[in-house]
């Protein structure tokens, strides 16, 4: 096996086992760095937005292009410092233990403190949310952070390795912080969020993909995916969530509410509402996606680390 198929399966089984370290997060200090670069690059125009992408993805970059070069010739340190990678750019596990906090609080008839748990894993505002709408939100981000926080960076780090694996995460970052549709950030945030956007396309799609051939029910799946997908704001969520909502036989979309304002989003499936019971399902199923997406990444790596063999030299 390569070093770096080896290095996502062990970064993968770090998170499942750990989830995100607790104290001296590598994802924390760059959001930190970022919130304090942008105190000085910041204008209100898109050019202000790529110099400040450019700097810090294309920084978090090089990073792993030098972390690359002074390990590839030492297979052991290499497979280390991939899973140390891995590790720390996934998100899987604590993604599953907040949504199974919201199903705690909603379970035992704690509406306040669900719709305040509930914060951690949305942007949306959660003060008016009745169990129907905390539960739709919790399933949705599931689905989108699935694709979000494991299968895109495992999908990038099988082919572009720790450059691909810190870059993704980078970037990714960044559009959570400054790709918002506010008037501040409208066009400071445009190439964070166009970005995050291109990278994400090929893991929503195995996102989607694993989740249909993972799920409970493959044609309500794939029927869901190619009707609702589109419809959906975003080219990356609408795939994952349309994906989850017609494997699980749940209908999700509508009223979503953020500080900026309230949108309608399209519907998505043609099942009934989500329910408390329902958050347990879609957290299962994201588990096996992860799962099915390490091992496809792994077979990516290895396909992609496979050195031709030389012909042999005739004889003189």
């Amino acid at each position: 096996m390569s070093s770096r198929a080896a290095g996502l399966l062990l970064g993968l089984a770090a998170d499942r086992a750990l989830g995100d370290p607790v104290r001296w997060h590598p994802v924390a200090g760059f959001g930190r760095l970022a919130g304090a670069l942008e105190q000085v690059t910041y204008d209100d125009a898109r050019g202000a937005g790529v110099r400040h992408t450019a700097l810090l993805v294309g920084g978090t970059v090089a990073l792993g292009v030098a972390a690359e070069r002074a390990t590839r010739d030492r297979p052991l340190l290499h497979t280390l410092v991939t899973a140390a990678a891995t590790w720390t750019v996934l998100g899987g596990t604590s993604l599953g233990r907040e949504a199974t906090a919201v199903h705690d609080l909603l379970a035992s008839g704690d509406l306040p403190g669900a719709r305040q748990r509930l914060t951690h894993l949305v942007g949306r505002d959660t003060s008016a949310l009745d169990p129907a709408g905390v539960a739709r939100a919790v399933v949705e981000s599931v689905a989108e952070n699935t694709s979000d926080a494991v299968v895109a960076p495992l999908v990038l780090g099988a082919v572009a390795g720790l450059p691909g694996l810190l870059g993704y995460r980078a970037a990714n970052t960044l559009d959570a912080m400054v790709g918002h549709r506010t008037p501040r950030l409208e066009r400071f945030g445009w190439a964070s969020a166009r970005l995050d956007d291109a990278l994400n396309l090929p893991g929503a799609r195995l996102a989607g993909a694993l989740t249909v051939l993972l799920g409970e029910d493959r044609r309500g799946g794939v029927r869901a995916w190619r009707r609702d997908a589109a419809a959906h704001p975003s080219p990356n969520a609408g795939v994952v969530e349309a994906a989850f909502a017609g494997s699980l036989g749940l209908r999700l979309g509508g009223l979503t509410t953020y500080a900026s304002g309230a949108e309608q989003r399209p519907a998505l499936g043609d099942g009934r509402d989500p329910g408390p019971g329902d958050i347990v399902r879609a957290t299962r199923l994201a588990t096996r996606v992860q799962v099915g997406a390490g091992v496809v990444s792994a077979g990516l790596a290895l396909s992609g680390g496979r050195r031709p063999r030389r012909p042999p030299q005739p004889r003189r």
